[in-house]
């Protein structure tokens, strides 16, 4: 069993309820994500989402910006190296998937 904490977070102006909790192996990453949900269109009618994942020891991890040509970010690419890595990172994508569905369905109701 493991403990979730939620937390409040300012996305783009927008404050978006959180949940966060750690995946533990031979490494240990910590997960967090959240959203507003569904707000009937494009950023500028509010809908806001969060994903963050980081190491908190161990983790053999390598995270890229991938770089536009307005020096802004286009997107991130990942490396993991282990096993372990492997499994605690699918662990961490499974629930951060599973926070925004849930979140993302309480909004459409």
């Amino acid at each position: 069993m493991y403990e979730i904490k939620s937390k409040q977070r300012m996305v783009n102006g927008k404050k978006i309820e959180t949940w966060q909790r750690e995946v533990i192996s031979a490494n240990m990453l910590e997960v967090e994500a959240g959203t507003n949900g569904y707000q009937g269109g494009d950023s500028g009618h509010g809908s806001r989402t969060y994903i963050r994942i980081a190491d908190l020891g161990g983790t053999d991890i390598d995270v890229k910006a991938i770089p536009n040509r307005w020096g802004g970010c286009d997107g991130f690419e990942v490396a993991l190296g282990g096993d372990c890595e492997l499994e605690t990172f699918i662990e961490a994508l499974k629930f951060a998937v599973s926070v925004l569905e849930d979140q993302a369905k309480e909004d459409s109701r």
